[in-house]
């Protein structure tokens, strides 16, 4: 990008992760890797490591939205990227600002779990993301085992991924990693019956964050002007460059090196 133009906005609405793997520090780099400018919205507090999840305390309502609000009245946002979102509550006060601004590319990541299995949500939310959160999407990036919570009447890939868009979204990225295949399988569907199936080598090891990645990757690439498709195909490339040249900074899972060139 040219140093005098300014970088699109990307507005996060996330949770943070002390350790920087996953959550508001993988988005933000992320953003800032691929050249956007990251607003970053706080939406809950986690204990974690890049083993699991210990605690999680929300931000209330009034304080995320109000976070929004003054990026959104202050910045030119292109894109909304939306993490972590812990009630109900939360959910409705994000709606709010999400229907405020309708014109405004939303990637959502339904953070319905940490990656070290610990649930951060409960039925409860997840009938506040069928409801409100993935009528107002334009592309969500749940993995499988997300999807098949978000879809459980739905037995196979293409099905969930109808039930999702049913619900309004614009287009489903259903990612692979976490099933047991020998490369990892991602199935990207769209409201205008768009169908495209990605593969990639499956790396050794578990990664801190690569949803978190993925999604912000999405949401940047919307912002500089990529149509979604075209956007989730270089977004996992990105992704996959950032697993294999990872660290294993912790004592669980390997951080994604975000910093690198795709």
């Amino acid at each position: 990008m040219h140093a005098d133009i300014p970088p699109p906005v990307v507005l996060i609405i996330a949770g943070h992760d002390p350790s920087g793997g996953a959550g508001m520090v993988a988005d933000i780099q992320t953003v800032s890797a691929l050249g956007g400018h990251p607003a970053p919205v706080i939406s809950a507090i986690t204990v974690q490591d890049t083993v699991n999840v210990r605690q999680v305390e929300t931000v209330s309502p009034q304080l995320i939205a109000s976070q929004a609000r003054a990026v959104l009245a202050d910045m030119p946002v292109a894109t909304i990227k939306l993490g972590l979102v812990v009630t109900a509550d939360a959910a409705q006060a994000i709606v709010q600002i999400l229907k405020a601004h309708a014109e405004i590319p939303v990637v959502l990541d339904p953070v319905l779990a940490a990656g070290g299995g610990a649930q951060l949500v409960d039925e409860t939310m997840i009938n506040a993301y069928l409801e409100s959160l993935v009528p107002l999407a334009t592309v969500i990036t749940p993995n499988t085992a997300e999807s098949r919570r978000l879809a459980p009447h739905a037995n196979d890939t293409q099905s969930r991924a109808a039930a999702l868009l049913a619900r309004g979204c614009r287009h489903v990225l259903i990612t692979g990693a976490d099933e047991h295949t020998s490369d990892v399988h991602n199935s990207f569907f769209s409201q205008e019956g768009t169908q495209q199936q990605f593969s990639w080598p499956r790396l050794p090891g578990n990664y801190h964050g690569s949803g978190c990645t993925l999604a912000a990757a999405i949401a940047t690439l919307i912002a500089l002007g990529n149509a979604p498709l075209a956007a989730v195909e270089l977004a996992q490339r990105y992704t996959w460059e950032t697993l294999k040249h990872g660290w294993p900074l912790g004592k669980g899972q390997r951080v994604p090196n975000r910093q690198i060139k795709s």
